[in-house]
């Protein structure tokens, strides 16, 4: 009996076993990459990303060819708007606006966004029933192809290499509004933000005074969480395209830019904020 004292009971050595395993969990821990979040990425790698390329490819070939036969640009931004919800339909990404009803169809306007996700632009794109054209970076017009179809459908290059050659950029935009009556749309941030909300650029407000039409606030929310900057891996879920009251300014200076500015801020931070 004393013998077999000495022998561990079966609990005592599965006791042991689990310790053991604990500890060496705890030396090594396990990578944190859930199942679910494998398959997410193995999805938009294998399936979201060639559709949205051969979406994209098919779609901008589209676009070019009409573009030579309606100059204003105005059936280029119909297939851009199939492209957008196209894109968002393969990425398994639902967005709901909030605050359309606040703008008229037939009015001009410029949009003034955060850019927190290369999302943003479809997400706009496929919820804004208005004709509207957007600023790119001036080296994307010399792309072949793609500069081509920029130009033909209407966009603007942004020349950011001086303050003069940005205001001039700005003032073509406030006059294609004022006289072709269409919308434009603007990042003031001057690129995507990792984090938060950056400081604002003038632009935008200089940009509504100078073509005397409203300026309207506007804040993507949870676009970020589903497709970070420097990320390849496209989540599903739902995003808001929030809406906020248009700002008028009819009989403002262009002196009041500034202050334009600050309230275009503080109007899209509370968008981002109410949840």
């Amino acid at each position: 009996m004393g013998f077999l004292s000495l022998k561990p009971t079966l609990p005592h050595r599965l006791f042991q076993l689990r310790e053991n395993r604990v500890t060496i969990e705890r030396q090594f821990p396990a990578p944190r990459y859930h199942w679910l979040e494998a398959r997410s990425f193995l999805r938009s790698l294998l399936f979201s990303i060639p559709l949205i390329a051969l979406s994209t490819i098919l779609l901008g070939t589209c676009s070019l060819i009409a573009s030579f036969f309606d100059r204003t640009g105005n059936a280029a931004h119909h297939v851009a708007r199939v492209w957008a919800k196209t894109l968002l339909a393969a990425s398994f990404i639902r967005v709901r606006t909030e605050g359309l009803d606040q703008l008229d169809p037939r009015g001009s306007y410029v949009f003034v966004c955060n850019h927190a996700s290369l999302m943003g632009i479809p997400a706009i794109l496929s919820q804004l029933p208005h004709q509207f054209r957007f600023f790119a970076k001036k080296g994307l017009f010399s792309i072949p192809f793609l500069g081509t179809h920029l130009r033909h459908a209407g966009h603007l290059p942004v020349d950011r290499s001086s303050a003069r050659a940005s205001l001039k950029t700005m003032s073509e935009g406030a006059r294609i509004v004022a006289e072709r009556g269409i919308s434009v749309l603007l990042f003031p941030e001057g690129g995507r933000a990792p984090e938060g909300l950056r400081a604002f650029k003038e632009g935008a407000a200089y940009m509504a005074i100078k073509a005397g039409v409203p300026v309207v606030p506007m804040a993507i929310v949870g676009m970020r969480q589903l497709l970070p900057m420097k990320s390849i891996h496209i989540r599903s879920g739902k995003a808001a395209l929030r809406i906020g009251e248009p700002i008028a300014t009819h009989g403002l200076k262009l002196s009041g830019r500034v202050e334009l500015t600050a309230r275009l801020y503080s109007d899209i931070s509370r968008l981002l904020e109410n949840r």
